[in-house]
């Protein structure tokens, strides 16, 4: 069919080897047009989910042009025998630098392709406090189809390539609900009074500016605690507790969390309630001084 519809090409006159250039650059221009709107209406949908500005996204509607007029202009080159010669020697000589620039933005492009499928999937957003991983944690601050910047906690601007954050478990605490519990772990001795911790323990955290009430209306009517202390282990020298503090986010939750560790301390060394740490006893073995026998 591909050989019939070139010989057809090639007894046409000139007058209709122009029309057929015309007809396929503007079918091109067409498409490119039809494909622009559709694009700006997902990405405008998606950045104002994700809150970041759509422009960040506009060279990838340009991209996508640009590939749709490449692939316009070698369809008339291949389509027009007289161009086809001219069109086999052009994109032979630019073969080569084809190849060395695609392996030079292999990179480049992995991080695009993995920047689109964060504005698609939004696994988080501008103002989401999330760890990428085990080393970095903060607030998302810009999204971009090549990087992601997060503040973190020293307030310095971690840049993350899309394609690294898409290879590594993302822990998101305000995709769903920005609230959080917070395990506040206390070791006591077998010696003190376990009673007596957890009600210290819940008074400071009750107390605590930062505390929320996250209690169902059910478990409100029922009078369940709002801090719930636990024994968790039974330790060689300790008896841990844990206790449930719930803040309203994660920033909140950090501040209380060590606010509380100090307060519980002090209030520990009030009450007699004792937080062991290791101990090491030495023994030290005195051997009896070597004896000379004079022969």
């Amino acid at each position: 069919m591909i050989e019939t519809f070139e010989a057809l090409l090639k007894n046409l006159g000139i007058g209709y080897k122009l029309l057929f250039i015309l007809v396929t650059i503007t079918s091109g221009f067409l498409l490119s047009k039809l494909i622009q709107f559709f694009m700006s209406r997902m990405l405008k949908k998606a950045s104002d989910l994700l809150n970041v500005d759509p422009t960040n996204y506009s060279f990838l509607k340009n991209a996508v042009s640009f590939l749709i007029f490449t692939i316009v202009v070698i369809i008339v080159f291949y389509s027009i025998p007289e161009l086809k010669s001219v069109g086999v020697s052009l994109m032979a000589s630019a073969g080569i630098l084809a190849a060395i620039l695609g392996f030079a933005s292999q990179q480049a492009f992995s991080n695009i392709i993995s920047g689109i499928f964060i504005v698609i999937f939004k696994p988080f957003r501008v103002g989401d406090f999330i760890k990428i991983g085990e080393l970095h944690h903060g607030t998302v601050e810009d999204i971009t189809l090549r990087h992601t910047v997060i503040n973190n906690p020293e307030n310095r601007r971690v840049i993350i390539p899309n394609s690294v954050i898409s290879s590594e478990t993302i822990l998101n605490s305000s995709i769903t609900d920005a609230k959080i519990c917070s395990f506040l772990e206390i070791g006591i001795s077998y010696s003190s009074s376990i009673d007596k911790a957890i009600e210290i323990i819940q008074n400071k955290a009750l107390n605590h500016p930062n505390f929320y009430d996250n209690r169902t209306e059910e478990e409100k009517n029922e009078n369940k605690d709002q801090v719930v202390v636990r024994v968790i282990n039974l330790g060689d020298s300790s008896i841990t507790l844990r206790a449930y503090v719930w803040a309203e986010d994660s920033a909140k939750a950090f501040v209380m969390k060590c606010d509380l560790l100090k307060s519980i301390k002090e209030q520990f060394d009030q009450e007699g309630i004792e937080i062991p740490f290791p101990h090491q006893t030495v023994y030290l073995r005195q051997e009896e001084p070597l004896k000379i026998t004079q022969i």
